[in-house]
């Protein structure tokens, strides 16, 4: 329980790190926690080919939900007593506010990495998140995975989630992160913590999608903000909102200046004979 506890304090400790690694050097980590952390591997393909069970017990391979859809991949272990659940219940509480549906526009894949855990445990995850989710088709699209321990190696490899298992307390050291896939399977972003920004994720989800999924509104949030890989967020991009205020306002005085010359411009013809009128009489 303490390391899981010291662990969430490694994605904070490093916010403030260069591009790539989200944690701090080994040196500076409390004892039996040098091994934990979140290596970024933006654009890293994530093994189409790894085999694990669904809730079900059947067995798949991750490739099975590649090629269609972005997904959300969140790593965690079903037993665990403290940070997973955070994890989880952070994402469901973000789900339910974002307007995209699990199973329509996105996908979520759960995986976790205690080979102990087991499809009978997964179907009791899976069972209380849909509830909690409440939205029809999001048992389709919402997989609650166990695995083999080279399976598990394999795929937190490539994603650079890095744990610990303590044999003492008989739980794992970790930290709490989520991750954006491209409909391909490579890594899109990293979101950190317990928390997730609903506005953040629908932008992540257009952008892996390649904006295939979106309206024309998303498309100028993603113009005005971009993705931080050190901050695991959006924020705003400052030059490119001026420019698209410039922009705005440019247009806005075109179409007023335009609407008063128009009224202040008589018909055609009708001074000059108003005028022409007056000489004469």
């Amino acid at each position: 329980m303490t390391l899981t506890a010291l662990a969430f304090t490694i994605p904070a400790f490093g916010q403030g790190m260069s591009q790539g690694m989200m944690s701090p050097p080994a040196t500076m980590r409390p004892p039996g926690l040098k091994d934990v952390g979140i290596q970024q591997n933006l654009n890293t393909q994530i093994p189409a080919d790894l085999t694990f069970r669904d809730e079900n017990g059947k067995t798949v391979k991750l490739g099975d939900y590649f090629g269609r859809k972005p997904i959300i991949l969140s790593l965690v272990y079903y037993q665990c007593t403290m940070l997973c659940g955070e994890v989880l219940n952070g994402l469901d509480t973000a789900l339910r506010v974002v307007k995209f549906d699990v199973g329509n526009q996105f996908d979520v894949v759960t995986v976790s990495f205690d080979p102990k855990d087991t499809p009978e445990i997964a179907t009791i995850k899976k069972a209380e998140y849909l509830k909690r989710y409440k939205r029809p088709g999001a048992e389709n699209g919402w997989h609650f995975l166990t695995g083999q321990q080279p399976a598990i190696d394999a795929l937190t490899k490539a994603a650079g989630f890095q744990y610990q298992y303590d044999p003492k307390t008989e739980q794992f050291a970790h930290s709490t992160a989520i991750m954006i896939l491209t409909p391909e399977g490579k890594i899109a972003q990293y979101y950190y913590g317990v928390e997730y920004a609903p506005k953040d994720l629908r932008l992540g989800l257009i952008q892996a999608s390649n904006h295939k999924i979106g309206n024309v509104v998303d498309e100028v949030l993603l113009y005005c903000y971009h993705y931080d890989p050190n901050m695991g967020k959006y924020g705003a991009a400052i030059f490119k909102i001026l420019r698209l205020s410039g922009a705005a306002t440019i247009l806005i005085m075109g179409v007023f200046l335009g609407i008063l010359i128009r009224r202040g411009s008589p018909p055609d013809g009708s001074d000059h004979d108003h005028n022409r009128s007056h000489r004469y009489v």
